[in-house]
């Protein structure tokens, strides 16, 4: 069984769990799930903006705890500060050491869209997601069959949320291809094994179709990666452990974005 399967099926039981506790249906009730979601696209091509969806992580099943001092607020504020296009929180609470309240606190301060990082299985996450502050979510091809990403996505959709489809390869990319997905991610990191290679976004970048927003994810660790994913032809960036691995996430994201500034004039 692989990590990936692992997680899977401990999201299938807190699934059931939180079912158990809390209707959908009042879900509905909470005051964020009526609020206006802003728009992933939007943001990710306003060009006072980086492209860089910073994610805010304190764990992961590969690298352990990561990042236990940094808050969620005072993180997820630098990050905006910075430039962010975007900022992503786990909400995953074993694997993560995530929650649901993180995401809540993010909202508190962002005016960027806010994407729920988790391992969706069913419709129940993407109306806590709507609940409690996020504006868009990810759905991951490699645990979800096609009718369950067309399925979540246009239900998403119905609640104003943007959708970013993750993929690792040509043939999650081809079998995954719907109306209401508004972006697509390529991660570089194998989620079976969690080995990274960027060659995973060269290899695709030119396979999905233009009407997405292009998003590499995971493996970026310099400026000058960048300049050559949008030379490639992405639009995004989704960077986590680069930044929460150090004691200083805010100041890591601004040197990093006035690297890349420099950079792109050079």
């Amino acid at each position: 069984m692989t990590i990936l399967d692992k997680i899977v099926e401990k999201k299938k039981q807190e699934v059931a769990e939180a079912k158990s506790k809390v209707t959908q249906i009042e879900l509905e009730q909470y005051p964020l799930f009526s609020r206006t979601c802003y728009s992933l696209r939007e943001s990710i091509l306003d060009p006072e903006r980086t492209g860089i969806i910073a994610e805010y992580k304190r764990a992961s099943p590969s690298k352990g705890l990561i990042n236990g001092h940094s808050t969620v607020q005072e993180v997820v504020q630098g990050y905006q500060a910075a430039g962010a296009s975007a900022v992503s929180v786990l909400t995953d609470p074993d694997f993560f050491q995530g929650s649901l309240e993180d995401l809540t606190a993010a909202r508190e301060v962002l005016r960027i869209p806010l994407l729920r990082k988790e391992f969706i299985v069913d419709t129940y996450q993407i109306a806590e997601a709507k609940a409690y502050g996020a504006d868009v979510i990810l759905l991951i091809a490699a645990c979800l069959t096609p009718a369950e990403v067309e399925t979540f996505a246009t239900y998403a959709k119905s609640l104003g949320l943007s959708v970013l489809l993750e993929v690792h390869n040509v043939d999650e990319l081809e079998r995954n291809i719907f109306e209401h997905i508004d972006a697509i991610g390529v991660n570089n990191r194998n989620l079976k094994d969690f080995s990274v290679s960027l060659e995973h976004s060269y290899d695709l970048v030119n396979k999905i179709p233009e009407r997405y927003i292009k998003v590499s994810e995971s493996g970026i660790s310099n400026p000058a990666t960048i300049r050559d994913l949008r030379n490639k032809g992405f639009h995004s960036f989704l960077i986590g452990e680069n930044f929460m691995k150090t004691t200083d996430p805010v100041r890591a994201i601004q040197d990093f974005v006035e690297a890349l500034s420099k950079d792109l004039q050079a």
